[in-house]
């Protein structure tokens, strides 16, 4: 058996957009939304995700990640007891808990820049931000300047080499486990973080907690800089995430299996061994259901999502075909207010919702779909198979993204094996080759 984050589903839930909060915040009352968000958890344990990735949390100013106090739960969702009942019950339910670590910038509220608006060149703190020049200006006519996150002045970057800042942010995650009992966190903009800084963390969060998880949010580049066992565990799959849109949309499934086999063969993948985060969508990118030119390839490329290497996540809402794009530059449509009880009983897609909901409870019984190693077996345009393999037994996945039933002939990973459909009331016996029909984007899950 693997670590529990390698065998995961995750369910990704943006709590300020989902529960309709302010997007600013400017209340001096606490708001106890957490309610609204803990009603959510039967329906993720329904879907068969064993983990959860909610975020952000810390105390902040608009959309999250310019934080003011990283020891308060934001007051437009709650308050820390809030946030621990929260925990507690996702738990008693199997599920683990990941936040947002917001570590490469704080907003302009937090108390050590504001000590720097107050006291100029006095302040103790002006060594814990980067660029920090009496002689510039803002945006915001500071009378002074800074290094802010790509130029959003909104977002004042931290200098990771100042030992203080380091020392805090490190108590920062030792507060969030001790009080919250959290399992893991995912580290917003990790490919700005100092690598130092990350080994810093994996170090004392091992001796915090055994099977704490350090995932970050890496877009370009080369993932396996970050994940070490030294460093980060996992890292966000963009790459995969770009190759399961336009593979589809481009009708080109050389596309993904070019991906994986770049990434994950078992000759020359150059992260063969690591787990890497999948998704489809998320808070940052418009929705998968907007982003099809097709509609029904929302389906195999949910199937390829749970099924290819790596550890699956789905973003909320997603499970029943929410549509949403980037408007006017911003995100807000990619993170709206959803009504739970609602939704489920008027999905966008309910097909879709039971499709997801199978997909994980497969996920969750076929090891093999986390553990076993990938080869693949037929590859056209709009036709794909392969299989997971885990010792001498696995699961063949067969999709077809074309918009005309497909007979494919699959070569076998082991000859002469019986194939039992994971889905429907059949079994194929294989003669070097498995033969099946699949109808206009359909998949097939067989298991030998």
């Amino acid at each position: 058996m693997g670590k529990w984050f390698e065998e995961a589903v995750f369910y990704h839930m943006y709590p300020i957009g989902m529960t309709g909060a302010p997007r600013r915040n400017e209340q001096t009352e606490v708001t106890h939304r957490f309610e609204t968000l803990n009603q959510w958890l039967p329906h993720i344990a329904s879907l068969g995700c064993t983990a959860i990735y909610i975020g952000p949390l810390f105390e902040s100013t608009s959309h999250g990640y310019d934080t003011r106090d990283y020891k308060l739960v934001d007051r437009r969702l709650g308050d820390n007891e809030d946030f621990k009942r929260f925990v507690k019950d996702a738990h008693h339910l199997g599920i683990r808990v990941v936040v947002d670590g917001v570590f490469n910038h704080t907003g302009r509220e937090f108390f050590a820049f504001r000590d720097i608006q107050k006291n100029r060149e006095r302040s103790p703190y002006c060594s814990w931000y980067k660029g920090i020049h009496f002689g510039w200006n803002t945006p915001y006519n500071d009378g002074f300047g800074y290094e802010a996150w790509h130029n959003c002045f909104e977002l004042v970057n931290l200098n990771l080499w100042e030992p203080q800042v380091r020392n805090y942010l490190l108590d920062v995650i030792g507060f969030w486990i001790d009080e919250f009992d959290i399992d893991g966190i995912r580290l917003d903009c990790a490919d700005c973080l100092e690598f130092s800084f990350m080994e810093d963390m994996r170090r004392f969060t091992n001796e915090k907690k055994a099977d704490f998880w350090l995932m970050g949010e890496v877009i370009h580049g080369d993932y396996s800089r970050y994940v070490k066992p030294h460093m980060l565990d996992s890292v966000t799959n963009y790459e995969l995430h770009k190759g399961l849109y336009s593979g589809h949309n481009d009708h080109n499934y050389f596309e993904i299996a070019h991906t994986i086999r770049r990434e994950f063969d078992q000759n020359g993948g150059i992260y063969r061994g690591m787990k890497l985060y999948s998704f489809v969508d998320n808070h940052d990118v418009e929705r998968i259901a907007s982003k099809l030119r097709v509609p029904g390839h929302i389906y195999p490329v949910h199937t390829l999502l749970f099924t290819l290497p790596g550890i699956p996540s789905i973003y909320y809402g997603s499970e029943w075909g929410i549509q949403g794009r980037k408007e006017h530059g911003s995100d807000d449509s990619l993170r709206p207010a959803v009504n739970l009880a609602e939704a489920l009983a008027h999905p966008d897609d309910p097909k879709l919702l039971q499709w997801i909901t199978a997909l994980g409870k497969i996920h969750r019984e076929q090891p093999a779909l986390s553990e076993g190693r990938y080869q693949e077996l037929l590859l056209t345009n709009r036709q794909y198979a392969f299989a997971r393999i885990l010792g001498d037994h696995g699961v063949v996945v067969a999709v077809n993204n074309d918009e005309k039933e497909a007979e494919l002939c699959i070569r076998e990973p082991f000859r002469g094996r019986t194939y039992e459909s994971l889905t429907d009331d059949f079994r194929i016996q294989g003669d070097g080759a498995i033969r099946i029909r699949l109808a206009p984007n359909e998949s097939q899950l067989l298991a030998f």
